[in-house]
């Protein structure tokens, strides 16, 4: 991924949703720009023109975090765009990946994590990474996303979200959900740009879906902490359900992610039903098979 166009059509597209109006300056004759002005945004962050077009260029190597927030400031950055914007210079100044402890390529989970995954069963938990990979789940989590490892997401909720029909459905709100995949996709992007994984699966969703490909370059990046998601699961039907996403100290750049129910309502009810027709099917697959006997006729 290129760092420094990557810099530069992130700022542009952050200095295109922002009107005079909005940044609180004048506004005076015809103007053929969708935003700010690269000299608007240069004054509101007090940097001269010339340095604010170097910048927006994508040449960050060098700027330092002071200027980084006053151009954050001026384009009215929310968190995570302000963590992007850093993340481009930490790119740009050669410190690309995060330090983060090397694990083997096949990752297995650790004991301890498996048994906290386990212990919970009132909801739907899982633990992915930036690409967005279910590396592990409970029980009930892999009932919830069954779709998802039996199909075209190949255990990946970007490839499942755009790859897959059955996400249409699965999502009622599908646009805002693919809208939320990508910018999750494009944060992982700034973090650790060198991540060929990450490369492969972009150039894949570009290649095979419009949808991925024309958000792809809306540039937008988001945090993804908590809140409530609708969902209609194709055994249970409707579901609405709140999130909880929490970093792993020991496991840096993986999620853990829960889903629960409000006590008492119709989608706690269907989460149980879900997980008791989870473990029925489990009970099925793992039940020895009898030995079969074959009978022969003799005269």
């Amino acid at each position: 991924m290129d760092a420094r166009n990557e810099a530069r059509e992130f700022l542009m597209s952050r200095r295109a949703n922002i009107t005079p109006e909005q940044a609180g300056m004048p506004v005076s004759g015809h103007r053929r720009v969708a935003g700010l002005r690269r000299g608007e945004v240069a004054m509101l962050a007090d940097v001269s023109p010339e340095y604010y077009a170097k910048i927006e260029r994508g040449q960050l190597a060098g700027v330092s975090d002071a200027v980084l927030e006053s151009v954050a400031r001026a384009l009215q950055l929310d968190d995570a765009e302000r963590e992007h914007l850093f993340d481009l210079a930490r790119a740009a100044n050669g410190a690309a990946r995060p330090v983060r402890r090397r694990r083997p390529k096949a990752w297995v989970p650790r004991d301890g994590l498996t048994r906290t995954l386990d212990a919970i069963v009132l909801g739907p938990a899982f633990v992915r990474n930036g690409r967005m990979d279910i590396l592990t789940a409970n029980a009930l989590g892999r009932a919830f996303y069954d779709e998802v490892f039996d199909g075209p997401g190949q255990g990946n909720l970007a490839r499942y979200c755009f790859l897959d029909e059955r996400a249409q459905a699965f999502y009622p709100g599908w646009e805002a959900a693919a809208d939320i995949t990508v910018s999750i996709l494009r944060t992982e992007a700034g973090r650790d740009p060198r991540d060929k994984q990450l490369h492969d699966l972009i150039g894949e969703l570009s290649t095979c879906s419009d949808a991925f490909r024309t958000r792809w370059g809306a540039h937008n990046v988001r945090r993804h902490g908590s809140g409530t998601k609708q969902f209609h699961h194709h055994e249970v039907g409707d579901l609405t359900l709140t999130y909880e996403g929490m970093e792993l100290t020991a496991e840096p750049g993986l999620s853990l992610l829960i889903y629960t129910a409000e006590p008492g309502s119709p989608s706690q009810e269907r989460l149980q039903l879900l997980a008791s027709l989870a473990a029925t099917s489990m009970a099925k697959s793992s039940r020895p098979r009898r030995p079969t006997t074959t009978t022969t006729n003799e005269d």
